[in-house]
């Protein structure tokens, strides 16, 4: 999300001046991340993935890598049982299942070995696997790039991801994939941050550094747009498609200690484009704007994640399709004529 640069503990001091700003609203801080039209994602090289697995090892291997979960409780938590809750909803049982850029694996907390026979769980980082959550279920820890998944075809029952794709250079290959490794009638249920993530943070950023250096960088990485979801999935191959979109708020004393979360989270900024570091006098504007656009009542400053949850099954026979164009018996015209004769005859009674 965010490159921290670590230097941003020397240039921290109270006071910092605030300068004009514009009142922008996260629609038109989100827009200036979208891709462009007509652009074919197959052509981007967004992120540099090596890297991104050293800022996840890296944020594994501290001595207090646990405070920084907070927000990962905050959001990945309830994330994960959200996507538990659709699994559920599913009603069947799944003998094999994968967890795609798993983590300390956060969706097995929330299911049971009822519903799941077997979890493989995959991540990038190998410190966040040797870190994973027990569970009940019996669980095998894999080592593979959500780019490059390492299973056969028609393997998995059920395949989850929840909050990794969003660093993925070719999601609509890493989609295509997932639907390669599902057996037929199989279901993938995944939630990955949506355009609207940080965008407080992003539009604060901008500003000051355009008034104080005269332009922008992107300091905080792109996100897909909600209604290139759906249409990816189904170029992958996916049917019987949902995507729903929710909002968490996560409050913060300042904008440094939410920069500071983000790194020992493993979440920063890994795009190829992104600038080394921004002058200290920058990063004192950013905050200031920040606080004078965005603090809440009682002092602090929101950060909002904007999760976008999605459903897609592999085809299979035995699914119920539409029926075939012209095969109906009855007009919409009839149907109308319908209605309005059962409201007479309730108005007669």
């Amino acid at each position: 999300m965010l490159r921290q640069a670590g230097l941003w503990r020397l240039w921290r001091r109270p006071g910092a001046a605030g300068v004009p700003v514009k009142n922008l609203g996260r629609r038109e801080v989100a827009s200036r991340v979208s891709l462009p039209g007509g652009t074919s994602p197959r052509t981007l090289n967004i992120f540099d993935r090596d890297l991104k697995r050293k800022q996840k090892n890296w944020a594994a291997r501290q001595p207090e890598a646990m405070k920084f979960d907070y927000l990962k409780e905050e959001v990945r938590p309830q994330v994960g049982s959200r996507i538990a809750d659709r699994i559920y909803d599913i009603a069947r049982d799944f003998p094999l299942a994968l967890d795609i850029g798993c983590g300390r694996g956060y969706i097995a907390q929330h299911l049971n070995k009822e519903t799941i026979g077997k979890f493989f769980q995959t991540d990038i980082a190998e410190n966040a696997l040797k870190n994973s959550l027990e569970t009940e279920i019996p669980t095998v820890s894999v080592l593979a790039d959500e780019e490059f998944l390492p299973f056969r075809e028609n393997t998995f029952d059920l395949v989850v991801s929840s909050l990794s794709l969003h660093w993925v250079n070719d999601l609509p290959r890493a989609l295509q994939q997932i639907h390669y490794i599902l057996k037929p009638d199989g279901v993938f249920v995944g939630a990955m941050f949506g355009g609207d993530t940080l965008y407080e943070l992003r539009c604060s950023l901008q500003l000051a550094e355009t008034e104080r250096e005269g332009g922008f960088a992107p300091h905080v990485s792109p996100f897909t747009a909600v209604n290139d979801l759906g249409h990816l999935l189904g170029r992958a191959g996916f049917n019987t498609l949902t995507v729903d979109t929710d909002e968490i708020q996560v409050n913060y004393p300042g904008m440094f200690e939410l920069m500071e979360d983000l790194q020992g989270m493993g979440e920063s900024n890994c795009s190829w484009n992104r600038k080394a570091l921004l002058h200290r006098d920058t990063m004192l504007a950013a905050s200031a704007v920040y606080r004078e656009m965005y603090r809440n009542d009682d002092g602090s400053v929101p950060a909002t994640y904007q999760i976008y949850y999605m459903i897609g099954w592999k085809y299979h026979d035995s699914q119920a399709r539409p029926a075939e164009r012209g095969s109906a018996t009855v007009s919409f015209g009839d149907l109308g004529k319908i209605s309005n004769l059962m409201s007479q005859e309730k108005k007669s009674q």
